[in-house]
């Protein structure tokens, strides 16, 4: 069905596409080329690809760079596109009327828009204006690039990563809490790309107060990507913060920097908080429900939170935080990945665990992962692995 030179194509469309990979949500990260044939030799008259939501897609990218190189090949040209021209009108025009505007003659798509609003949509229209259309080539490549952006459309919640970072006996702070700085700066920088491609980082009031933590993207610890990307482009994810205890105060460094916070409180008299604090501007204060813990004091409800993050359009979540939320996460089967960082350290003695899974007591009741990715970051291991759900 697709030859050798689709497939090339559709590759470096994939590769445009992740040039954005750090800029596009909530919008899905999306590449295109555009060829034609000159004499009998394709060439490519024309590549984009979406930057930022709200900017130009992807095809419409690769039409005005054809249009300023090559306007006279974009007539009866072929586009590969990593997902399915969009149909409708949101902040930019519809794709597909873009590209039979412009004389294409044959599009193939690496995959169907999950989009209620476009699935389907934008192949039919296309084939009503009599242009050929494929789909299905490199799709599993294509689906990778948005896998957050298809969960929320699929399931209702956003792709969620769990962050941990431990010694080779699985420790990850000394028994008196001192635990900077167990992995090393290369570990913290990789640490920094994970948040850079996150729409929001959770975290939990505990480590906030214990770490002096600020939760935010330092484009100066970004290593290669600040070649890529300048320090005003790159994305703060939003930090999301569960303090049920309302433990919090408006002077802690966390609020030093002016980017978008939701405290997620498990009840919320807002009279009180506001007499007690002043709240900067960029502070959102949510209330959510409680969850009877079978150990323990009642817990925040997690998958109502993810709810609330998937329904503001935020589509992968790194969770950074304490051996108690994560193993809540993990625990309660809301983790899609885990991001592990081991260090050529043994710490010993009565250290803190990596996570605490109180309800699991039997070995039938452990999490089972499977292991996509082992490399080294600098002196450190890192272990990426995906999380067995259960049905």
């Amino acid at each position: 069905m697709f030859s050798k030179q689709d497939y090339y194509y559709m590759a470096l469309a994939i590769k445009l596409a992740k040039q954005g990979h750090y800029t596009t949500s909530p919008n899905p990260r999306v590449g295109c080329v555009l060829v034609n044939s000159i004499e009998g030799k394709v060439q490519i008259i024309g590549t984009g690809f979406h930057q930022k939501a709200g900017q130009g897609h992807a095809e419409v990218n690769a039409l005005l760079d054809a249009t300023n190189k090559f306007p006279k090949l974009i007539k009866d040209a072929t586009a590969y596109v990593t997902l399915e021209p969009c149909s409708h009108f949101g902040r930019t025009p519809p794709c597909a009327q873009g590209l039979i505007n412009a004389g294409v003659k044959r599009v193939v798509a690496a995959m169907v828009d999950p989009y209620p609003e476009v699935s389907g949509r934008g192949l039919k229209m296309l084939e009503q204006a009599g242009i050929q259309t494929e789909v299905g080539l490199l799709e599993n490549e294509a689906k990778a690039l948005n896998i957050g952006f298809i969960k929320v459309i699929t399931e209702g919640l956003p792709y969620v990563r769990v962050k941990l970072a431990a010694s080779l006996d699985g420790k990850t702070a000394m028994q008196s809490g001192e635990s900077k700085w167990i992995t090393s700066s290369n570990a913290r920088c990789d640490v920094q790309k994970l948040r850079a491609q996150s729409c929001a980082v959770i975290a939990g009031a505990g480590s906030i107060l214990t770490d002096n933590a600020k939760m935010t993207v330092r484009w100066s610890e970004l290593g290669e990507l600040k070649e890529s990307y300048q320090e005003d482009k790159i994305r703060q994810p939003i930090r999301v913060v569960i303090d049920s205890k309302n433990r919090l105060t408006p002077d802690l460094d966390f609020f030093s920097q002016e980017s978008a916070v939701i405290l997620v409180r498990g009840k919320l008299d807002r009279i009180r908080l506001e007499k007690l604090h002043q709240w900067p501007h960029f502070v959102e204060q949510v209330e959510l429900p409680m969850v009877k813990a079978s150990v323990g004091e009642d817990k925040v409800d997690l998958t109502a939170l993810l709810t609330l993050l998937a329904q503001r359009g935020l589509n992968d979540v790194l969770v950074e935080s304490g051996a108690h939320l994560a193993g809540a996460f993990i625990e309660q089967n809301l983790v899609d990945e885990l991001i592990l960082y081991q260090a050529p350290k043994l710490m010993g003695g009565d250290g803190k665990n990596l996570v605490e899974m109180p309800n699991i007591s039997t070995l039938t009741q452990a999490k089972s992962l499977s292991i996509t990715d082992i490399r080294m970051v600098g002196c450190d291991i890192r272990i990426t692995a995906k999380l067995e759900k259960i049905p």
